[in-house]
C-alpha cells in the first residue's frame, strides 16, 4: 500500500512526511529533535486522575490539567503533516513511550477559517508508522473548545509524534493551548477506580449497640447481609428465556436489570399495519417483574431505515405522522409505569429516517409525546461508537452534546444518555475521557449494550470485557450497565455469550461472576469496639442486620443510599423471649 510505504519512511522524518514548500524549514528541526532525545519522567509521582472536562466553548482556555504533564518536556513542532491527514498541525515529539503506561491527554483547540470542524488528536509511532486517534473535539473559530482523550500503546515506542488533524479543507490553522499528557501506571489507574468505587458505590456505616438502658455494649456480635444491590447491572434477554428454567435461574442469580433485545421494537410488535402483537413482550415483562428487576424500554423508534417496518417505509406525510403517533400511544399506554427508561430515537446520531420524512421537528414531537404518555419514565437518546471509537465523528462526545442542545432548543427536556458500547479492542483512557465530558451535563448515563467483538478468542474477549466493566462501574457519571448478551434459540448471541447452551460459564461469564462478587457486600461480621460501635464500608443497597450480646438480640433492615456522610445506626438490644 503506497501510503503505508511512505509512512514507514518517517522513522527519520524524511521528505515524504512534509510538503515540498516547507521541507527546508522543518526537516532540520525535526532531525535535531530525534538526535537530542530528552527523556521525560514516566511515572505520575502519585498524581490523582483529574475528572474535569468542559463542553462549553470559552473565550479563553483554562489552565492545563496536571500542569501539562510530560508535555512540559516535549519538543513542540509548529508545522507537521502526514500526507494522508490534510492540514498542517502543531505537534509534540515524544520519546521512550511505554506500552504498559496509560496516557491521559487534554488540550484546548481553536481553528481559523471555517466556523466549525472536528479536530482529532492522534499519536503516531514512527518505528512502525502506526497512527491511532486518541481524542476528538468539535471546534469553532471564535472560541476555545476542550479536547480530552487518552491512549495506550500496543508496543513501546522510542519516538512518537502527537499531532492534530481536521478533515475540513477550510480550516487553515489549528491552534492548541494548555496541552497536557499525563502518564499513569496500570496500578495507579486501577487505584483511581477503587478510590472512585469507595466514593460513589460504597458508604461507611457505624453501628452503635446499647442495652435497653442506653449503655453501650462492648463485644456485641454484628452480622450484616446484603439483600439487594443498588447499582443496576443486567443483560438483554429475548423470547428464548421464556419457559427455559435453567436460563431463568442463571439470569436471576446474577442480574437486577433487563432489556428486551428485539421484542419491543416496532417491527416486532406491529409487523403489519394495525396488526399489533405484544404477547412475547408481555411475557418477558412478567418474568422480569416477578424477579424484582428493573427493565429498560428499547426502543420506541429506530432511525436506521434497515430496521424500520417495511410497511412504514411506504408511508409519507399525514399517513406516516398518524402511524408514529399511533406507535407511541399504543406502546406507552400499554406499558405506562412498567419501564424505567425508554430509548425514544435509537441511533439518531447516525440515521435520520423520521426527520428526513417528517421534518427536523419530528424528534422533538416524539420526546414530548412520550413524556406526556409516560411521565414517570426517563427518556433516552441511545447510540453507538460514542465510547467505542474515536474516529466516528457522527457520534463523538461533542456531536452527542450538540444534538442534545439542538433538541433542547426545540423544547425537549433531556433526561438520559445511552451509550451502547459494542467494542472491538477498547481504548480505556478514551472511554474515561468521554464519560468525563458527557458527565458535565449532569444527566444519567447508562452503558446500554455492552459486548466485545466475536473476532477475538473467548479469553481475550473476557479480558476486554473486564476492563470495560471496571471502568464503567467506577466512573462517577455512570448510573447503570447492561450487557448485550441475550442468547437465541441456537445458543448464539449478537457478539458475545456469557454461557454455553448448558448455561455453564464461558470466560466472559466468569468475568461477570467475579465482578459481581467484588461489587457486593455479601456478609460482614464483627464485634463492637470499646465504644460499643462497629464500623465498616459496604456497597449501596438494602441490608439485613443482626446483633447479639449474651441473651440480648436485635434484628432489622437498613438501606444504604449514596451520601458523603457516614451512615449511623443505633441498636437497642432486648432480652431473648
Amino acid at each position: 500500500m503506497e501510503i503505508g510505504k511512505k509512512l514507514k519512511e518517517t522513522t527519520s522524518l524524511s521528505p515524504p512526511l512534509l510538503p515540498a514548500a516547507r521541507k527546508a524549514l522543518v526537516v532540520p528541526l525535526l532531525l535535531l529533535l530525534l538526535i537530542v532525545s530528552v527523556a521525560p519522567p514516566t511515572a505520575s509521582d502519585g498524581v490523582r486522575y483529574d475528572y474535569r472536562a468542559y463542553t462549553e466553548c470559552k473565550s479563553h482556555p483554562e489552565p492545563a490539567l496536571y500542569n501539562g504533564g510530560i508535555l512540559r518536556w516535549a519538543n513542540k513542532v509548529t508545522d507537521f503533516r502526514k500526507e494522508d491527514d490534510g492540514n498542517y498541525s502543531p505537534a509534540f515529539v515524544l520519546y521512550n513511550m511505554s506500552a504498559a503506561t496509560v496516557y491521559s491527554f487534554s488540550c484546548w483547540v481553536k481553528i481559523d477559517g471555517t466556523s466549525t470542524a472536528h479536530v482529532k488528536a492522534k499519536i503516531l509511532t514512527l518505528a512502525n508508522a502506526a497512527s491511532q486517534c486518541l481524542g476528538t473535539a468539535l471546534v469553532r473559530n471564535d472560541c476555545w473548545s476542550f479536547l480530552k482523550g487518552g491512549f495506550t500503546l500496543n508496543s513501546a515506542s522510542e519516538t512518537s509524534v502527537l499531532y492534530f488533524q481536521t478533515a475540513s479543507p477550510n480550516a487553515s490553522t489549528i491552534s492548541i493551548r494548555s496541552a497536557s499528557l499525563q502518564p499513569f501506571s496500570p496500578e495507579e489507574w486501577n487505584q483511581h477506580r477503587e478510590d472512585r468505587i469507595q466514593l460513589n458505590r460504597k458508604r461507611f456505616v457505624n453501628v452503635h449497640v446499647a442495652d435497653s438502658n442506653g449503655n453501650r455494649l462492648v463485644g456485641a456480635k454484628v452480622t450484616v447481609h446484603q439483600i439487594t444491590r443498588d447499582f443496576p447491572f443486567g443483560s438483554a434477554i429475548s423470547r428464548t428465556i421464556l419457559g427455559n428454567k435453567p436460563y431463568q435461574e442463571w439470569f436471576n442469580k446474577r442480574f437486577n436489570a433487563a432489556v428486551f433485545e428485539n421484542e419491543l421494537k416496532w417491527y416486532a410488535t406491529e409487523p403489519y399495519p394495525g396488526k399489533e402483537d405484544y404477547t412475547v413482550a408481555d411475557q418477558l415483562l412478567q418474568f422480569v417483574q416477578a424477579n424484582d428487576a428493573v427493565v429498560r424500554g428499547h426502543n420506541i423508534f429506530w432511525e436506521d431505515p434497515k430496521y424500520t417496518p417495511a410497511w412504514v417505509k411506504n408511508l409519507t406525510g399525514s399517513q406516516l405522522h398518524a402511524a408514529v403517533s399511533g406507535r407511541i400511544e399504543s406502546l406507552l399506554s400499554r406499558y405506562k409505569g412498567d419501564f424505567v427508561h425508554w430509548d425514544v430515537s435509537n441511533e439518531m446520531l447516525h440515521f435520520d429516517f423520521y426527520e428526513n420524512r417528517l421534518g427536523s421537528n419530528a424528534t422533538v414531537e416524539f420526546f414530548n409525546t412520550a413524556k406526556r404518555a409516560d411521565p414517570l419514565a426517563t427518556l433516552f437518546l441511545n447510540d453507538f461508537n460514542v465510547i467505542e471509537v474515536c474516529d466516528d465523528l457522527s457520534s463523538s462526545a461533542d456531536s452527542y452534546v450538540s444534538r442534545l442542545r439542538q433538541l433542547a432548543d426545540g423544547g425537549v427536556t433531556f433526561e438520559g444518555i445511552g451509550l451502547e458500547g459494542h467494542f472491538s479492542k477498547p481504548n480505556i483512557p478514551y472511554v474515561r475521557a468521554v464519560l468525563d465530558k458527557l458527565g458535565t451535563l449532569r444527566l444519567p448515563i447508562w452503558l446500554t449494550e455492552i459486548d466485545i467483538s466475536s473476532s477475538f478468542d473467548p479469553k481475550t474477549q473476557a479480558a476486554y470485557l473486564e476492563e470495560v466493566l471496571r471502568e464503567g462501574f467506577a466512573h462517577p457519571s455512570v448510573d447503570g450497565i447492561m450487557l448485550w448478551t441475550a442468547m437465541d434459540a441456537n445458543a448464539s448471541c449478537y457478539q458475545m455469550c456469557l454461557t454455553n447452551q448448558n448455561f455453564s460459564n464461558l470466560p466472559a461469564g466468569d468475568v461477570v461472576d467475579k465482578l459481581l462478587g467484588e461489587w457486593q457486600s455479601k456478609e460482614t461480621l464483627g464485634t463492637t469496639n470499646d465504644r460499643g460501635s462497629f464500623n465498616f464500608s459496604a456497597f449501596l443497597g438494602e441490608y439485613k442486620l443482626s446483633v447479639t450480646y449474651h441473651n440480648l438480640t436485635a434484628e432489622g433492615t437498613f438501606s444504604l443510599a449514596h451520601s458523603d456522610d457516614t451512615k449511623h445506626i443505633n441498636i437497642r438490644l432486648a432480652p431473648l423471649p
